[in-house]
């Protein structure tokens, strides 16, 4: 049985006493960091600053932690008055990766509060990620993992990304990681991953990501290779999250959506789309996938849309010969 099968949905003066201290303390909370001198200030006057710029003038948030310890404890404070009562902090992450609190976000600034929970057995992380911006991690339990290192090197000095000329990723042996270090990384070129943990993680994670036409970057640890690209920007993450939901479902009449996304700014963002489009429905993507082959702004898009294009009859072939039989579908909506 849930927690939530318990909630007191027939005690209205309880639920409104829960809402009101919730609203209180996020109304104390707005108080001291849009003051002078408080956290959501401090951002807003690093809204135009380069990313390393902001990370220097907000490590003073990361060196201290007093705030955030008087934070967590009225949190809990809270709870303990109520443990239906949710304390105004918004959660992030969750499924196999980290989970936290959203501490203060403002912009392309992010303060959070992440925990990467022990599993015996786990595997340690295979891939590296890398994206425009910097970022500065506190560790504050550290698991007894390791610490590597990886960063890009040899990519191409070109105008746009192309996975041609990203260079390859180069990983440092394991180091150990002291409880209290803080990490400075530019996430565009440098990235960690912690090993061989054998407790929970805590990480106190200061992220300044402004958008970007870089796209998010994978790589392969084991043999340094990119591996994948997604766009950098959360819109069009949002996007191809919904398209791909769309296409799991196999919503063939949603195909006027991917032919739209199929024309976004984001070179990434834009194939991602043709490529569920194809999977999803090969006769609506045959024409669009001809213009993206013939025009499209990117030169390896172009080129993968034509090797693509090339290979269409017998993909179509196969395709068709394991479709399902047509069912109508309701109108489709992101």
């Amino acid at each position: 049985m849930s927690r939530h099968d318990h909630f007191p949905r027939h005690d209205p003066a309880r639920c409104e006493a829960a809402r009101e201290a919730t609203d209180a303390l996020a109304e104390d909370w707005r108080a001291k960091d849009t003051c002078p001198g408080g956290l959501i200030a401090a951002m807003d006057a690093l809204a135009d600053a380069p990313p390393a710029a902001a990370i220097d003038a907000l490590l003073p948030w990361l060196a201290d932690i007093g705030w955030l310890r008087a934070r967590l404890a009225a949190a809990l404070t809270l709870i303990a008055a109520d443990p239906f009562a949710r304390p105004p902090l918004r959660l992030v992450g969750g499924g196999d990766g980290p989970c936290g609190l959203v501490l203060a976000e403002r912009g392309a600034i992010r303060l959070s509060l992440l925990l990467q929970p022990f599993t015996a057995g786990a595997a340690d992380p295979v891939t590296a990620s890398f994206r425009a911006g910097a970022a500065a991690i506190r560790i504050l339990a550290g698991g007894s993992a390791r610490l590597r290192r990886h960063r890009i090197v040899g990519a191409a000095a070109r105008p746009a990304f192309t996975a041609a000329g990203a260079g390859c990723c180069e990983s440092d042996p394991p180091q150990p990681l002291p409880k209290g270090t803080i990490l400075r990384l530019d996430t565009a070129r440098e990235a960690i991953t912690l090993v061989g943990a054998s407790g929970d993680l805590l990480l106190l994670d200061l992220a300044v990501h402004p958008p970007s036409s870089l796209p998010v970057q994978t790589y392969d640890i084991a043999s340094g290779r990119l591996i994948h690209v997604a766009s950098a920007r959360r819109d069009a993450s949002f996007r191809q999250m919904a398209l791909a939901l769309l296409g799991a479902f196999g919503r063939r009449d949603a195909a006027p959506l991917f032919v739209e996304a199929t024309r976004d700014d984001d070179f990434a963002a834009r194939w991602s789309a043709m490529r569920q489009l194809v999977a999803l429905d090969p006769a609506a993507a045959r024409a669009p996938l001809a213009a993206m082959a013939a025009a499209d702004p990117h030169s390896e898009v172009r080129a993968a849309a034509g090797a693509t294009l090339a290979l269409y009859p017998s993909f179509c072939a196969a395709k068709d010969a394991h479709a399902p039989d047509d069912r109508p579908a309701a109108d489709a909506r992101i």
